[in-house]
C-alpha cells in the first residue's frame, strides 16, 4: 500500500488480491461454529496466498522466488481443499462458490506462470 514495489505489477499478485477479498466474503457464510475453524484456516491460506506472491518478488535468487511463489500456490491447494470440506458439510451450495471457483483457478493459473 505504501512501498510502491514491482509486485504490484504482477497479474498473480492482482489475482491473489482479488481471490483475498472473495475468500473472506464466502467464508463469512460459514456457520457461527465454524468461525475459528475453517473461517479462519480459509483466511489464512488467503492472506498467505497474496503474501507470499509479494514477498518472493522481492527475492533477488530465482530459487528463493519460486519456493515464495510455490508456497503460495500450496496455500492455494489448501483452500480448494478447505472449501471443498465446506461444500461436503453441506455448508455451501455451488452458487456460492462460483466466484471463488473462478478466481481461484485464474490464480492458481498465474502463480504456476510465475513458478516455470
Amino acid at each position: 500500500m505504501f512501498l510502491q514495489l514491482n509486485h504490484k505489477n504482477l497479474e498473480a499478485y492482482k489475482a491473489a488480491r482479488q481471490f483475498l477479498i472473495e475468500c473472506y466474503k464466502v467464508a463469512n457464510l460459514l456457520p457461527a461454529d465454524e468461525k475459528y475453524n475453517l473461517c479462519q484456516q480459509i483466511r489464512r491460506a488467503a492472506l498467505s496466498v497474496k503474501l507470499n506472491i509479494a514477498e518472493g518478488s522481492s527475492r533477488k535468487s530465482e530459487i528463493e522466488r519460486k519456493r515464495y511463489y510455490e508456497i503460495s500456490r500450496g496455500s492455494l491447494v489448501e483452500i480448494d481443499t478447505a472449501f471443498e470440506s465446506a461444500f461436503d458439510l453441506g455448508y455451501y451450495c455451488e452458487a456460492d462458490l462460483q466466484e471463488v471457483n473462478k478466481l481461484i483457478n485464474k490464480t492458481f493459473a498465474l502463480v504456476t506462470g510465475l513458478i516455470k
